[in-house]
């Protein structure tokens, strides 16, 4: 997370290194690793699982916390506490190989340990023929010491980017003091993630839960325990085409309510709604603050529902598709006509957003999706919606420019950032 862009409160001192606005670094527990990329299998032919606690780009930084997490988990769980390598993505796992519920409960202790301590939660994440790191290394020794992958091709730093527009926006009072913002960027293509500011900071969800509404539905769905059928899609239409509350609170009322849609998400998902709070239905004149949901939430959802991994993935993708408001595309000049884009809005007096995925073409004829979340969040509800929504909706768009840019410099598809 970065103080400078979201306004928040720095890290504990227990791990400074993690959000220290010095590294462009992607800090993410699981957020880039759930793709099942070479999992190992368990006995009996199931996928193995092992825990996971840091992923940073800075592999000094890494090492440090390895000792640290050492110290404080002890020697037998430090005996099988791995550093890896991930294509310069660098991460600390606990190498067990048990399956997957054995790994959720090591997760849950370890974390309770942790967060008593200020450190980072832990996470299962499948097993792999993961690429082991020296953690012994003295921090800024040769590479040649330490088992690193190949290089990957040269990205435009896109957080870095993002920041110094953020940064100038609010020189020029186009953001204002009481408001912070949040920023993810993955490109699905190469796997990476690209810009991950304020990504664990839960915000106001708004209208932008409402996917996680359908996915919650579609749960019900796949169990037998609800039919999707013609009332149902009219009112799903409407609760992610139009946004329309009433539609979304007879979704949630088949559903169970907000918090059993949070329990079943939870459930169902574990790696993906990490940070998600649900308990309110959408009050009349739509003013709803209370749920909430980080942008490392929305975006593990959006790349989950493009590898078709959310039940009614393909059903939700179609809804998200539907011709409607969005702050990624339209109005964002420097995306090429034909874009296609699956997004949802959020728009309170308090909040602007807007998360979604972008599939552009390029000369080869192959497609380049990416996902994109961004959201600011006001303290203050604003004197003057419309034109608070709608400059904040443009800087919104401005971001996106920015990150197609480095997407398309990178893949090839436009000269410069």
């Amino acid at each position: 997370m970065h103080a400078g862009t979201g306004c928040v409160s720095p890290a504990p001192a227990a791990m400074p290194f993690v959000k220290h606005t010095t590294f462009t670094a992607v800090v993410v527990l699981l957020a880039g690793l759930a793709t099942p990329i070479g999992p190992q299998p368990a006995a009996g032919g199931r996928a193995a699982y092992d825990v996971s606690y840091l992923w940073h780009r800075d592999l000094d930084s890494v090492i440090a916390y390895h000792r640290q997490l050492s110290r404080v988990l002890g020697p037998t769980v430090a005996a099988k506490l791995k550093v890896v390598d991930r294509s310069n993505l660098y991460g600390i796992v606990y190498h067990r190989r048990g399956d997957s519920a054995g790994a959720a409960r090591v997760a849950r202790a370890h974390t309770r340990v942790l967060r008593a301590r200020g450190l980072a939660a832990a996470a299962p994440v499948r097993s792999r023929d993961w690429v082991f790191v020296d953690s012994d290394a003295t921090p800024g020794a040769s590479p040649v010491a330490i088992r690193r992958s190949a290089q990957p091709p040269t990205m435009p730093d896109l957080e870095a980017a993002v920041e110094r527009s953020i940064k100038q926006l609010r020189r020029e009072g186009k953001i204002a003091a009481d408001e912070r913002t949040g920023w993810a960027v993955h490109d699905f293509k190469t796997g990476k993630k690209l810009v991950t500011i304020n990504e664990d900071v839960p915000f106001q969800a708004a209208s932008l839960a409402k996917p996680f509404f359908a996915a919650a539905f579609f749960v019900k769905v796949e169990s037998g325990r609800l039919i999707y059928g013609s009332k149902s899609r009219r009112h799903m239409e409407r609760m992610i085409q139009r946004s329309n509350n009433h539609s979304t609170n007879w979704v949630l009322r088949r559903v169970g309510g907000p918090r059993e849609a949070e329990r079943l998400l939870k459930r169902k998902y574990p790696t993906v709604f990490r940070d998600t709070t649900l308990v309110e239905y959408i009050p009349a004149g739509g003013r709803t603050y209370r749920n909430r949901a980080s942008i490392g939430d929305y975006s593990r959802f959006l790349h989950a529902l493009w590898r078709d991994d959310i039940a009614g993935s393909r059903e939700i993708k179609r809804l998200m598709a539907l011709p409607g408001p969005d702050r990624l595309f339209t109005g964002a000049r420097a995306l090429p006509h034909g874009t296609k884009v699956y997004n949802k809005t959020g728009s309170t007096a308090r909040l602007c957003g807007d998360m979604g995925i972008l599939i552009v073409r390029g000369a080869d004829g192959q497609h380049y999706p990416y996902s994109l979340v961004g959201v600011i969040e006001k303290q203050r509800r604003t004197r003057s919606y419309s034109s608070w929504i709608r400059s904040r909706g443009d800087v919104i768009r401005s971001v996106s420019n920015i990150v197609y840019r480095g997407i398309s410099q990178h893949h090839g598809l436009q000269s410069r950032l």
